[in-house]
This record gives structure tokens, sequence and C-alpha cells, in this order.
């Protein structure tokens, strides 16, 4: 039996056909491109994303065949969407990306409505241009036509809507609108009609995973499938990965090493207070039911690495000179201390305005030591983000599961184990938010009986561990507590100069 998974993220859209052990038949990828309007902002092509899709799908079955596919899994970025007409699904508004600023004054109208607790509380959120709310009202002030008999919906359910025909949510992605209260699990009427929008704006939400139906019947011959497997939304692109990579208990882990760095960790279900706000960190529903999860991130981890190499050379240094330079390395930690915030900092202390810095740097520091301080830099963050985990969880984070380009280098990973004192734990997964993605629909179908199951076929399929050194850890922790976190903290209170 085998399983598609599709991933629409912002780098790239990709396909992927998988065997039910995980092991890859096949993956196709097509860029994600976005196009300037002209009016200051961009967006992305509803059609041509779609024509993607089918194409990558067509392409898949050519080589590989169409037979024996029991679902298909669909995950994406989490705050993008566009507007739908209810009953012809035609498309009404732009495709927005999540990463569009021209909603934060939106964003602001938002926040007057209530206190920031409240809000918290509502939505496990903290407020952001990124979300659905500001940016329906950044469209609803542009234009009210185009929200007559109109529904939003995700990147995720724009695809599985052409798939299946059927609008709808999951809870891992409805929640990212703003207007999901996890304190009902419902969509938050008299909230949505405060700011003049209509509830029946919002699909309705199935869980993660779950079959909206099967393909359409005049799209089977035209993807190349030999039957109509079951459609299904699998939710937040990061949240499934995790579930690729075997982290699907209370208390498990997950770091996502990309440009951006994302961590994220499985909880019981529980009432957001004062303490779960003040940790930075965001929350919502994993796609495995009955859990939610823990979030935070760091925007410029594997783009902090980028951005220097390409500042100590003409030409971008290569990966193996990364490795090289790292290795012959004497000193941890290095005296001088990088702080990585090119992209402003992330949980736990978001603030998009905090600028990134060298700090500690002599005349006896080159390329090693530069590329040593950034390494060690990211590490210290994403310490920084584990704590907040531990103060949420309860109890020690001794192990995380990663996945990404940054597990490949490898002083980079022993660094992470080091300046954290957890094992790092990398499964043989290349493509994790796609095979989440997959393995979720198979989840929510049924044709696989729980996490545990998914756990046991990746540990079939063999992992890396990276141990903690202890007496290294123990300097690192030094050089953490008593320069990192308190320069960081010093760094956040800094103004702009303008």
């Amino acid at each position: 039996m085998r399983m598609l998974g599709i991933d629409l993220g912002t780098t790239n859209r990709k396909v992927g056909l998988f065997e039910e052990n995980g092991e890859v038949v096949g993956i196709v990828s097509r860029p994600t491109l976005t196009q300037d309007t002209g009016e200051g902002y961009v967006v992305y092509d509803a059609e041509q994303l779609w024509n993607d899709v089918v194409e990558m799908i067509r392409e898949l079955t050519e080589q590989h065949g169409g037979a024996d596919i029991a679902a298909i899994g669909i995950a994406s970025m989490a705050e993008s969407g566009l507007l739908l007409h209810k009953d012809s699904g035609a498309i009404q508004s732009p495709l927005l990306p999540w990463f569009d600023t021209s909603s934060t004054p939106q964003a602001e109208r938002v926040r007057a409505a209530d206190d920031r607790l409240k809000l918290f509380q509502r939505s496990g959120l903290h407020l952001s241009f990124k979300h659905g709310l500001p940016k329906l009202l950044w469209l609803h002030d542009r234009d009210p036509d185009m929200f007559r008999d109109a529904r939003w919906v995700s990147v995720s359910g724009f695809i599985a809507y052409r798939l299946s025909g059927v609008m709808a949510f999951d809870p891992s992605l409805a929640t990212r609108t703003f207007v999901y209260d996890m304190r009902t699990n419902d969509w938050d009427r008299e909230w949505i009609k405060n700011f003049g929008l209509s509830p029946e704006l919002f699909p309705d939400v199935y869980p993660s995973g779950a079959p909206l139906g099967p393909v359409k019947p005049e799209l089977v011959q035209a993807l190349g499938l030999s039957s109509a497997p079951a459609v299904a939304v699998s939710g937040h692109d990061h949240v499934c990965a995790s579930l690729a990579v075997g982290a699907v208990a209370p208390g498990d882990v997950f770091a996502s090493m990309g440009t951006a760095e994302t961590l994220v960790g499985l909880m019981h279900p529980t009432q957001l207070g004062e303490e779960d706000f003040q940790t930075g960190l965001s929350y919502g529903y994993h796609v495995i039911p009955g859990l939610r999860f823990w979030m935070g991130g760091n925007p410029s981890s594997g783009g902090s690495l980028e951005w220097i190499r390409r500042q100590l050379g003409d030409d971008a240094l290569s990966y193996d000179e990364v490795r090289a330079l790292l290795t012959q390395q004497d000193q941890y930690p290095c005296d001088a201390m990088f702080f990585p915030y090119l992209s402003g900092s992330g949980a736990p202390h978001p603030n998009s305005n905090t600028r990134g810095a060298f700090i500690g740097l002599s005349n006896k520091h080159g390329k090693a030591e530069l590329l040593q301080a950034v390494c060690e830099g990211t590490s210290y963050q994403l310490e920084m983000i584990r704590r907040s985990g531990e103060r949420v969880c309860g109890q020690s984070i001794s192990e995380m599961r990663a996945v990404g380009g940054g597990t490949r280098a490898e002083p980079w990973l022993q660094m992470k184990a080091d300046v954290t004192g957890a094992t790092m734990i990398v499964p043989t997964v290349d493509e994790a938010t796609l095979l989440g993605a997959a393995y979720t629909a198979m989840l929510g179908t049924g044709h696989i009986a729980d996490g545990a199951a998914i756990q046991r076929l990746i540990e079939q399929r063999g992992t890396k561990r990276v141990e903690a050194r202890a007496d290294f850890h123990e300097c690192y922790q030094r050089a953490y507590e008593q320069r990192y976190e308190p320069t960081a903290a010093f760094l956040r209170q800094l103004p702009i100069i303008e």
C-alpha cells in the first residue's frame, strides 16, 4: 500500500510517493514563486499552484504507477490563504503569502480589540500580521465585494478542495487564522462578527488527516491514478514533519533545522494562562488527535550560516570548507559571540526589531572563529527555546529529534547537543513534511493505527544519535548563562536607528 504526500512550502512545492514503511518511491518539486503586484505587496498564483500539483502527481504516476495509493495528505505554510466562492469554488481574492507585511495595520487593530493575554488564551498565538484575521481585514478594506458568498481556505484547503470538492480546515491550520477558539474548539463567531465579518466565511473543521472524500472522478484518469484515493488536509507543515520523525507522544520534541529553526514539543491539552503567555511560545493542535503542541523558532538559524558563508569569501564558502574550519578549532566555546537576530528575534522573546550582533571580537579572530561564533550563537538560541519548552511541559528535554539541512553539518549538530545537553536523534528522513503529510492522512483514514506504529516504522529504518559531551556542556552552560542570555536581553532593548 502506498501513500502520497503534498508539501506546499514557502521555497518549494513538492509531491512525494511513499511506501507505507516510509521508503521513498519518488519525489517531484517545483519552486514556489511570488508575483510582485506593483502595489507594495506580493501574491502567489493560485492557478499555477494547482497546475503544478497536477503535473507533479502525473509525473510520479507516469514514472511509478498510480495503483495502490490509499490516501493523499496535504501540508502547507500555516497562515497563507485565499477566498473562494462557497458554491462554485471560483477564486475571489489574491492568494496571500504568510510573510507579506501589508496587514500590519490590521494586526494592530485586532490587538487593540482585547487584552493581550485574552487574545493569547483564545488563539494560543502571539498576534502577528502573518495570521489570517489581519489578512482578511486587509482584503476587506481593499474590496468588500470579494467577500460575497466567500469561504477562506488555507493553501492546503485550496488543493484539497480542487482534488475532492470539499472545503475544509484542520485544527492545526484553523488556529492560525486567529479566529478559532482553543477554549471551545470551534470558530469564535462573536469574535468574527466583532470585525464585521461573517462566521460563514470559515469552512468546517475536520480532524487532521480525516478523509474529506475521494479524488473527484473526473481527475482520477487525468492524474494517472488507478482508483480514487482519500483526500485529507494534513495540516501545519512543521507539525506534520514532527510526526515523520517519530515525535508522537507528550514530551517528545522535534527540531526542524532549516533556514529558520523551529522547535516543536508535544503536550496534553491544557488551559493556557499567564505563565504560558510569558514563555513567548505559540500553541496549537497537533495532527495526532487529542494532543497539542508548543512551538518556538529562530527565524535566522540556517540563514545565519548562509549569511556568514557569503561574507567570508568572494564566493560563498563551500560546506566542506565550513566543516574543515569548524573541526580545526580547539577552543570551545569561542570567546567571540554571535547573536542570530538577522530577521529579528523569535521565541521566547519575539521582537521583529531586534538586530544581530558580534561581541568579543579581537584581531586574533579569523574565518574559523567567526564561523564557530555563528554556529554557537544559533545553538545558544536553541537552548533558550528548549528551556522555555521545559517550563511548559514540566519535565526535562533530554532528547530532540532533528531533520533538515542543518543535520548534515556534523560539527554544528554536535555543538547543539553540547550546548543543550540533549541527545540529537536524526532519523533517516529526507523530506519530513512530505512524509508527515502522507502519514497524517494514513492515520486519519485508519490505514495506520496510531502514532506509536509510525514511530516503530521510523525506528526500523534507522536513526543517528549525537550525544552531548559532558565537559563541553558544562563550559557552554556557563557561557550561555553568564554571557549569552544577559547580552541577548540587552540587545532586545536597543532601539533601531532610523
